[in-house]
């Protein structure tokens, strides 16, 4: 055999060394986790629209295991809207859920996305959980809460974003019903959901850091189909095609430049209540 051949047969031997160590890294190496995604629905109980929200994240490429809570109780409008007693008791039930989830799965991530009323749900829950426990991202769409409610506390068990999705075309419902009804913290003024939370003055600067506002982009109209109602970020084709990238991301897909036609402004859509 030539020093040649000699060569080439240790090079060959340490390429398949090399790719056999490379096999086993990979098969040590534990699978990562499938996230926990807890839905809470709006005053109106479980809808399509929650259904629709969650179909587009799959479709997206966003895989979870999900879990619907309907915090109703059949219980739907106004009752759900100003029921306080189960406000509270609901949300105790929301945040042992969470609490659960966390210590029997540690190393799962904790997503939940909220709609509407369901909002304050997901925020008073966030505010109960125990100290260790942390949720790792919060979606909050059209928050039927006050604009000024103080996100501290429950941005203390955030680990990553709480992302708010507002609009300013959901006047019927988070303008005009809010201010006659009430958000669903009891109070009656425009809710979050019309355009954004504002951060108040005993609020925790470095908590708020978490808090990524989304508001509505006429763009939306043609990529997505996306009016700007009260559910239309709960829409397949704007899940699928915004919310999941954010979430597999870090960061949405970049909004095309909108023309002369699309920045028409829509008229203003008619929604259901929160």
């Amino acid at each position: 055999m030539t020093l040649k051949q000699t060569a080439a047969i240790r090079f060959m031997r340490y390429v398949l060394l090399f790719a056999a160590w490379v096999l086993l890294a990979g098969a040590a190496r534990p699978p990562a986790a499938r996230p926990y995604l807890l839905h809470l629905n709006g005053i109106g109980g479980e809808r399509i629209c929650d259904h629709t929200l969650i179909d587009g994240l799959a479709q997206g490429g966003f895989k979870a295991d999900v879990e619907f809570y309907d915090w109703t109780g059949g219980q739907i409008g106004i009752e759900a809207l100003q029921g306080r007693e189960r406000h509270e008791t609901e949300a105790r039930k929301i945040a042992d859920k969470l609490a659960g989830q966390f210590r029997a799965h540690p190393n799962t991530p904790i997503y939940m996305t909220s709609h509407s009323g369901g909002c304050g749900l997901a925020v008073w829950a966030l505010e109960l959980l125990p100290d260790e426990v942390k949720v790792d991202y919060v979606l909050l769409f059209a928050p039927a809460l006050c604009p000024d409610y103080n996100l501290t506390k429950a941005l203390r068990h955030v680990n990553k974003k709480a992302y708010v999705f507002s609009s300013e075309y959901d006047q019927i419902v988070l303008g005009t019903g809010t201010k006659l009804f009430g958000t669903i913290d009891g109070q009656r003024v425009e809710a979050a959901g019309l355009n954004g939370f504002v951060k108040p003055d005993t609020a925790d600067a470095e908590q708020y850091k978490k808090l990524i506002a989304q508001p509505y982009k006429l763009v939306w109209l043609r990529e997505y189909g996306s009016a700007g109602s009260h559910i239309s970020a709960l829409g397949t084709r704007f899940s699928r095609g915004y919310v999941a990238p954010l979430l597999l991301n870090g960061s949405p897909p970049k909004d095309k430049e909108i023309d002369v036609a699309a920045s028409t402004q829509p008229a203003r859509p008619v929604g259901p209540l929160p």
